[in-house]
């Protein structure tokens, strides 16, 4: 099943992103292959597991956020809640923000293929982290409004597809579908 794909390491080749390559080198390092929900579990600091806390990454949404600041898409500041401040990350570069909500629309609409095989892998793994992140709608709601129907309903049959049949089907997404299914358990 999807749920149950091990996740093998096909290259240790640096990528250049530190999270990455810290994420290759865990993978690489574990003795027996580990399937992707435990890597999601892992890699995203949600579990507890004692054997496992070595493959743990540290402080992801912060290094992420950090990496955002750093290349221009995201600013620093301090916000006051009354007790205490908070460091946020708001949206500084609104032109890429923006353009990544055209690409999504596009996808779902006039760029609408009506077969998840045939759709560029980036733009489905995209939708599949913009649905789990719950900011899909976000992205669709300033569409108008027969538009916003059709991009939902589309989106919906994309996402309600059995991870499990797709995965089988795909040839280069298997991972994508994987994904999905640990994210829809």
């Amino acid at each position: 099943s999807a749920l149950s794909f091990q996740v093998l390491l096909k290259s240790d080749a640096p990528t250049g992103d530190v999270l990455l390559d810290e994420t290759l080198r865990h993978i690489k390092a574990t003795e027996t292959a580990e399937t992707v929900q435990t890597w999601i579990e892992l890699l995203t600091g949600e579990t507890w597991n004692p054997f496992k806390l070595q493959y743990q990454l540290r402080n992801v949404r912060e290094r992420i956020a950090k990496a955002l600041v750093e290349k221009g898409i995201l600013t620093t500041e301090k916000q006051n809640f009354l007790l205490f401040d908070m460091t946020t990350h708001p949206v500084s570069n609104a032109t890429e923000k923006q353009r990544l909500v055209k690409k999504l629309q596009e996808s779902m609409l006039e760029r609408w293929v009506n077969d998840p095989h045939r759709m560029d892998r980036r733009t489905l793994a995209l939708l599949v982290l913009a649905h789990s992140s719950d900011v899909l709608e976000n992205v669709l709601a300033s569409l108008a409004d027969d538009k916003y129907d059709v991009a939902m309903n589309r989106t919906k049959d994309l996402l309600d597809m059995d991870p499990e049949v797709e995965a089988a089907k795909a040839k280069g997404t298997e991972m994508i579908w994987a994904v999905l299914a640990a994210f829809n358990k």
